[in-house]
């Protein structure tokens, strides 16, 4: 265990470095408390998850396991005070966001303990985060799933790592699975990995058995493309009928899309309109999105949840990495960590011996 253990696992208070991330309709009470039980650190989704609704995810995964946890969401989800005021009151250890909360909200989590690691994907980004206030950063390549940008992570993360200059711990996203992609994450520098889609095909996710299927069966890398038609912004995902049809559809039909399913995610999440509308001009003004790309990313949760809950893969989108083409089955959090921290432990032992024999030459 020594052998693995990094600045990372005394700040999140997990055993291994590795990060279960919040995917949304995926990473339910199961999948986190899987995670920490296999001595990971897992994030709830909590952006697609009903406001009435967290705390009892929140408290579910108290009672399946004594292993600390974070809960994901970001400040433009009209429950986001809400959810800030529950991982206080439940002492969760993290919360992990995309777009930055303002820095009173970070103050006033760090102010209660709470560790905030936000995903980021550019040097500069890195940078920003932490002069709000981030404890860790989680860097994506753009080999990730969802959002993503262009730049492969064998090159970001060193950037990542030189412009942090230490400051504080490196998480490295983007393409892992397997304890030998966890030893090239530390030689690069950093302190540890995140993988979304090796969890996503884990037991204790949250999709049936059909749309995990249809991960296990996208054998070939080339069949997860990136695309920016769900909301103006590249994303990556399996080829499907329903991204062939997006792909198509002219920019009023996507627009026309856009709303009818903002409409459902208002009726999801018990926004006003108003306030939905309020939301998307924020995201204008603190990122680099314009309206109609604010109004569009409604399409992405209700999209993805005919596919990640209604067992429609089909029907919906399915984000993935393009590690999901060389992983060929369904295993539980517990194989899948001690797999990976089995082949690490065996590298790094290698690395050593060949080190020693170095030394003696």
């Amino acid at each position: 265990m020594s052998m693995l253990h990094t600045p990372l696992c005394d700040l999140l208070g997990c055993k291994y470095p590795i990060i279960q991330t919040a995917m949304g309709w995926v990473s339910g009470p199961e999948l986190v408390a899987a995670s920490g039980n296999a001595g990971a650190f897992g994030f709830l989704a909590g952006a697609t998850i009903p406001p009435d609704e967290i705390e009892r995810d929140i408290v579910k995964i108290k009672s399946l396991t004594d292993a600390p946890f974070g809960v994901n969401f970001h400040m433009y989800q009209p429950n986001a005070a809400d959810i800030v005021d529950l991982v206080i009151k439940h002492r969760v250890r993290a919360v992990s966001y995309s777009r930055s909360p303002g820095a009173e909200m970070i103050g006033r989590l760090k102010e209660h303990g709470v560790r905030c690691v936000p995903t980021i994907g550019l040097p500069k980004h890195a940078i920003k985060a932490i002069e709000l206030g981030a404890d860790a950063v989680t860097v994506q390549g753009g080999e990730g799933g969802g959002h993503t940008g262009s730049v492969p992570t064998s090159l970001l993360i060193p950037q990542v790592i030189d412009a942090v200059a230490g400051k504080v711990p490196v998480v490295a996203a983007g393409g892992f699975k397997d304890g030998r992609g966890l030893v090239a994450a530390l030689a690069w520098g950093a302190d540890g990995i995140a993988m979304g889609t090796r969890f996503l095909m884990a037991k204790e996710s949250s999709p049936p058995d059909a749309t995990k299927q249809r991960y296990v069966d996208c054998n070939n890398p080339s069949e997860i493309v990136v695309s920016r038609a769900i909301d103006g912004l590249p994303q990556r995902m399996i080829t499907n009928e329903m991204l062939s049809r997006l792909e198509r559809a002219n920019p009023v039909t996507k627009f026309l899309i856009a709303v009818s399913n903002g409409l459902r995610y208002r009726r999801f999440t018990g926004a006003s309109l108003f306030g939905m509308l309020r939301s998307a001009i924020a995201m204008t003004r603190n990122s680099d999105m314009t309206l109609s790309q604010a109004i569009m990313s409604a399409n992405a949760p209700m999209i993805i949840q005919k596919a990640m809950v209604d067992g429609q893969p089909s029907a919906g989108v399915l984000p993935s990495g393009q590690v999901a083409g060389v992983i060929g089955e369904v295993q539980s959090c517990e194989q899948i960590i001690a797999s990976i921290v089995s082949e690490a432990q065996e590298r790094l032992r290698e690395l050593a011996a060949m080190a020693a024999r170095e030394a003696r030459v």
